[in-house]
């Protein structure tokens, strides 16, 4: 008997097997994989929300040929705790001189099922964020930027390399996407205290509050699960986002903070990644649980093109626990990383300023302690997979 996608199949093998928990846990499995985030970066080091091309969750790619799965993937976090490589800087939250950043994303997304192993995706993603400081505001008072609207959309084929039916315990599918610079790359708001006689002034935004970043982009990705047990799943996901572009030519005004910055001028568009992995068990016939681990980084170089422009590299290793609930074709999902390390790295840039100054420069960024990530999704079934007549009751209202 086969499983996937939550359905029993016939198989010409196994008829007389018993139902279990496989099924169930291999579609939960799938909407724990790979949640909104899909990339959720911790703080003002990401440029912004990301996620892979192909679709925000496993389960949204184990589809029929001709089905479609909509959905919806909401993520929320707030940055507060600045770092310098690893070590913390609490007397920036005693003193009140930390930058705090409120980021809400909300990426609509469809899923259709070219084949029952090569499914295509698009992600259209929406943004408001907000950027409280005092150091973009002359120092003296603490005032608040304001961003908000379409990112930068994505699109993507994915490809399961093994036969669903007959790997139900395990497979592995490989993507490949683009990412459209759709989104607002020099959203402005007011800055106060800035002008020559100290009025205020209309500038860009901070780069990690921008809604998108100003340049065509492509990623490759992974989506892995194998079962160890009965009801209990291994999984891995991850994706790479190569971004060629090497700056997109909005101002910073950095420069005004300090002659030393005049190199962080202008908005580098960097590469950034993320890795998961982690177990998954079935609690219940509707509900799943999981635990693992994430990587989500922003490189200090890109593995194409330059590296010029500002950039605020940095990376963050979180607990990641979720749950899921599935009843027909309808999911939810609740995943919520928690911070376990991070940490901002020397940059391009601090490296160039501490060759001409003689000086040693490693630039700061504020993380966030947690990332909220909340996903629905609907799947609609192009055609009905027939079962084995004596499981027919299982399938009753």
């Amino acid at each position: 008997m086969a499983t996937y996608k939550g359905i029993v199949l016939e198989s010409k093998k196994n008829r007389n097997m018993k139902p279990t928990n496989t099924n169930f846990l291999v579609f939960t499995l799938l909407f724990l994989l790979f949640p909104i985030h899909q990339m959720n970066a911790q703080g003002c080091v990401a440029i912004r929300h990301f996620s892979s091309c192909v679709g925000s969750t496993l389960e949204n790619n184990l589809l029929n040929s001709g089905d479609i799965q909509i959905g919806m993937n909401y993520r929320y976090f707030k940055s507060f705790r600045h770092f310098r490589g690893t070590e913390e800087e609490p007397d920036r939250v005693t003193n009140n001189t930390e930058v705090v950043n409120n980021s809400h994303a909300w990426d609509f997304f469809l899923t259709y099922g070219i084949s029952e192993r090569l499914y295509a995706s698009v992600t259209i993603p929406t943004v408001i964020n907000t950027r409280s400081s005092l150091y973009e505001h002359g120092r003296n008072e603490r005032n608040t930027s304001f961003s908000r609207g379409l990112a930068d959309i994505r699109l993507g084929f994915g490809y399961w390399l093994f036969d669903l039916e007959s790997h139900p315990n395990g497979n592995l599918a490989v993507g490949l996407g683009l990412k459209i610079p759709t989104g607002n790359y020099n959203a402005s708001d007011i800055f106060y205290n800035v002008g020559p006689s100290g009025e205020p002034q209309v500038r860009p935004v901070d780069q990690s509050i921008q809604p998108g970043d100003g340049g065509f982009g492509a990623t490759i990705d992974f989506q892995l699960y194998q079962r160890i047990v009965p009801d209990l799943f291994a999984y891995a996901s991850g994706f790479y986002l190569l971004n060629p572009r090497e700056n997109n030519g909005t101002k910073t005004f950095r420069e005004t903070l300090s002659p030393i910055l005049q190199n962080e001028a202008i908005m580098a568009v960097p590469d950034q990644y993320s890795v998961r992995a982690g177990v998954s068990y079935s609690i219940s016939s509707a509900v799943s649980g999981s635990l693992g681990s994430r990587f989500d980084c922003v490189p200090v170089k890109d593995l194409i093109g330059g590296n010029e422009g500002f950039r605020r590299p940095g990376n963050v290793l979180s607990i990641d626990p979720g749950i899921a609930f599935m009843a027909g074709n309808f999911s939810l999902n609740l995943n919520v990383p928690f911070a376990v390390r991070r940490d901002r790295p020397q940059s391009v840039t601090d490296m160039q300023t501490e060759v001409a100054t003689g000086e040693p420069r490693s630039g700061d960024a504020a993380f966030a302690d947690y990332v909220i990530n909340f996903a629905v999704s609907y799947r609609f079934s192009n055609k009905k997979i027939k079962i084995d007549p004596s499981l027919k009751d299982i399938f009753k209202n």
